[in-house]
């Protein structure tokens, strides 16, 4: 009977000290994505998923290259890239190498950043430039309706 209370306190320690990160956060972590104007379409790693805004769990163990389209606007597109969780001391501490092992293939060691993505998307038909001087000059295609005419440019002879 010593034996049997031996070997199970000895397994419920291993269990609980190990894969702290795995643990603690899990292996997916959820990432916010909007922008500006809403609606455009998310794919992420070449799959779409849908229309922002949105909040979507991404695996912790992986980098993911993040597209957002919107028709009449230049696409955006950026990583979400991993990097070391503090959750790792946790597993050097009480883990040892099996609880980084397990984080490790698990994800569970890793964070994904940014943690929210707003993308401004920008019109296909516009080029801005400013300085510092609060100078604003736009280069359309085609002038919106809308706006209010406040001069015009002239060339030189």
């Amino acid at each position: 009977m010593k034996i049997i209370t031996s070997i199970l306190t000895v397994t419920l320690f291993l269990l609980f000290t190990q894969a702290c990160g795995t643990i603690i956060h899990g292996t997916t972590q959820e990432v916010g994505i909007s922008s500006s104007p809403s609606n455009a379409s998310v794919t992420i790693n070449g799959q779409n998923h849908g229309n922002t805004p949105m909040i979507i769990d991404l695996k912790r163990k992986d980098s993911h290259m993040v597209k957002i389209e919107l028709d009449g606007y230049q696409p955006y597109e950026t990583n979400l890239t991993r990097s070391t969780s503090g959750w790792v001391w946790g597993n050097i501490v009480f883990g040892g190498l099996i609880g980084l092992v397990v984080d490790a293939s698990a994800g569970g060691m890793y964070k994904l950043s940014p943690e929210q993505l707003n993308a401004e998307l920008r019109s296909s038909q516009a080029e801005a430039l400013s300085s510092n001087a609060g100078l604003f000059i736009a280069v359309v295609l085609e002038a919106d309706p809308t706006w209010e005419r406040i001069g015009s440019l002239e060339t030189s002879k």
